[in-house]
């Protein structure tokens, strides 16, 4: 059976569960992966201000900005954006007035010290 999640657009997430992922970074798991290396789906609630630090994908990432603008090194995208991370790609995140983005990784992400 799939999993349907019916009327994304218009969630209301106050009936969502989010778990801490980063700090002012939330999480709400749609599909974890069945193995570590595995591909998932999850909903990320940035607090304004917060960040994500430079990292490298090791798959191919896909965002889905729903509410408020997420930025990265390459710009920032409002709501309604799509923005494709391919596999190799490095870059740091955030979000200046705060943000929800639906998230597909096909592999997790390395968490880097600093930009090269």
């Amino acid at each position: 059976m799939p999993n349907v999640f019916p009327d994304l657009l218009t969630l209301d997430l106050t009936t969502v569960t989010f778990e801490s992922f980063r700090p002012g970074v939330d999480i709400a798991h749609l599909h974890r992966p069945s193995e570590p290396e595995g591909p998932a789906l999850a909903l990320l609630r940035y607090a304004p201000g917060a960040t994500v630090p430079w990292h490298e994908h090791t798959g191919l990432e896909t965002i889905l900005v729903l509410s408020g603008s997420q930025s990265d090194d390459a710009g920032t995208y409002a709501a309604g954006t799509l923005v494709v991370n391919e596999a190799g790609t490095r870059h740091r995140v955030w979000s200046d007035a705060g943000c929800v983005v639906l998230i597909a990784w096909a592999a997790p992400v390395r968490i880097l010290d600093e930009p090269t």
